[in-house]
């Protein structure tokens, strides 16, 4: 599975409450979470999401509250991928049961820029920068987080296993 997308830069340790201020908790719809994705931090993500873009952020990527609504806001953005150093452990579970692609590269973050044309392919874990003609590895998934995040999160995963449809 290819992915392509402009990057969008973002710094170590993105915690979860500025990825969705916790006074949006109380909203249940994705589409309405994700009008609020980095309002405090990034004014105009939310417009330049919808394009579909994917983020490349340094360490500890989704650190603080265990929120599930940080991916869920993040993927219905239009967030097509996370490219990080590290992620926090319960984000990243969170990601991958919502079908959010997130990929580990450390040298990612250094080889690429805000607005950068990025092909990410999710089975090989590697990351090309297109608009400076580089390869950039990744991590590949372990075969069962990639079985999940190309059925498209947890639940369709289980849905397909049980009915004897799965990947």
């Amino acid at each position: 599975m290819i992915l392509e997308g402009y990057a969008v830069k973002l710094g170590d340790n993105i915690d979860t409450d500025v990825i969705i201020p916790g006074r949006y908790l109380i909203l249940t719809e994705p589409e309405e979470l994700a009008i609020h994705v980095f309002e405090g931090v990034y004014p105009g993500f939310h417009e330049k999401a919808r394009k579909g873009v994917i983020l490349v952020a340094g360490e500890n990527f989704g650190c603080g509250s265990s929120r599930e609504h940080a991916p869920i806001a993040l993927k219905s953005a239009g967030v097509k991928c996370i490219i990080a150093k590290s992620y926090a452990r319960i984000f990243y579970r969170n990601a991958v049961n919502i079908g959010l692609p997130l990929l580990e590269s450390p040298e990612a973050p250094s080889k690429v820029d805000e607005g950068d044309l990025l092909k990410v392919d999710l089975i090989e874990g590697s990351i090309v920068n297109v608009s400076k003609g580089l390869r950039v590895a990744a991590n590949p998934f372990p075969e069962l987080i990639r079985e999940i995040i190309l059925s498209g999160g947890l639940i369709p995963y289980l849905k397909a296993r049980f009915s004897g449809d799965a990947l």
